[in-house]
């Protein structure tokens, strides 16, 4: 998911029709909503999922003794649920309102945390076509059906992960983008709905603003609350602290203001650049295997919405900025998981959990 070298084309983000003729449709009405003024993740119950559909809870049931003990690290904190293709658009309204009652547990103030990876074709695929025209309106058919399971459900709600494949459309199309600014508009107008577009993370984009925004203008920013960050990678909290801010700061400067950002924090307790690694495949790294190891996968911060903890140990700088832009640290990313995707892998999960400094 690193996709450096996907990442030469320049997206012309003011084209309002791809480079084949398509337009990506625009949702029925578009909600102005103003960002609210204290924190929406803040100050309630982050939902926990329980149940088969999380790949580590059956075996977190199914374990004893140390082990789990250290499955609980994982299966009992509260992360962000992947959606995508392999639902179908018939079934999905149901799935994520059954997913919100699971992890609201009789709450309805109960913050639950989902991601959305419907977009196809998405990574390197991307760079190669354009999404057809039976593709773009599955798309917005399924994006459709998904708000529907949520209604007025709390969520914080993370769009499209590996943002930064949307810079490499064939002819700098902005149609990839444009579809998930559709999908950006209808989950912002749901009333409980933060909308999070992923923007890669600081050492994908090389720390440069520029290409954040060339993601996330076009992507549906103005009506989000802000962007996620690091959602596959492994760099450090503080690094994507001090890059979230630069975006917040650029956004600004472009006419969007108030915009926030949360961080993946799943993966990083031992941070590395992607552009330093060296080791087996980028989105299966290798996991620590002793506390204190350096460039390694380990679980980080837990998540949380409490962002400049004295214990994440953070400068003053870095803790300043984070309590006024960042919204959370969750745990977007899935390293206990093969690929990061599927299937569960016992082996990468006792071992992410054993040597967490957190």
């Amino acid at each position: 998911m690193l996709g450096a070298g996907a990442l030469t084309s320049a997206l012309v983000v003011a084209a309002p029709t791809s480079a084949i003729g398509e337009q990506a449709p625009a949702p029925a009405t578009v909600v102005q909503r103003t960002p609210p003024e204290t924190n929406p993740l803040a100050n309630r119950t982050w939902g926990v999922y329980k149940g088969s559909s999380d790949q580590a809870w059956t075996p977190y049931l199914r374990a004893s003794g140390r082990k789990k003990q250290l499955l609980a690290k994982i299966a009992l904190a509260p992360k962000a649920k992947w959606y995508g293709q392999w639902i179908p658009t018939n079934q999905v309204a149901g799935k994520v309102r059954d997913h919100i009652a699971n992890a609201q547990a009789g709450d309805p103030e109960a913050l639950v945390q989902m991601t959305v990876f419907r977009l196809k074709p998405w990574e390197e695929e991307a760079c190669k076509r354009l999404p057809t025209a039976k593709e773009q309106k599955t798309y917005t058919k399924w994006i459709d059906q998904f708000a529907l399971g949520i209604g007025a459900a709390h969520v914080a709600l993370v769009l499209q992960p590996d943002g930064p494949f949307a810079l490499c459309a064939p002819h700098g199309s902005p149609l990839p983008s444009q579809l998930v600014g559709y999908a950006s508009h209808v989950f912002s107008a749901l009333p409980n709905t933060s909308v999070y577009i992923d923007a890669g993370a600081s050492d994908w984009l090389r720390t440069d603003p520029a290409k954040a925004l060339k993601i996330l203008l076009p992507a549906g920013i103005d009506t989000a609350r802000g962007f996620a960050l690091n959602s596959t990678h492994y760099a450090a909290t503080s690094d994507e602290v001090a890059y979230g801010t630069a975006v917040v700061q650029a956004l600004a400067a472009a006419g969007y203001a108030d915009k926030h950002f949360v961080v993946n924090t799943a993966a990083n307790g031992a941070p590395f650049n992607g552009y330093d690694y060296r080791g087996p495949n980028f989105d299966n790294a290798t996991t620590c295997t002793k506390r204190r190891q350096q460039a390694c996968v380990t679980l980080g911060i837990p998540p949380t919405y409490d962002v400049a903890n004295p214990a994440w140990g953070l400068s003053a700088t870095d803790a300043a900025n984070a309590a006024a832009y960042v919204d959370g640290y969750l745990w977007i990313g899935r390293p206990w998981l093969y690929m990061q995707a599927d299937p569960f892998d016992p082996k990468r999960a006792l071992a992410v959990a054993r040597t967490t400094p957190y």
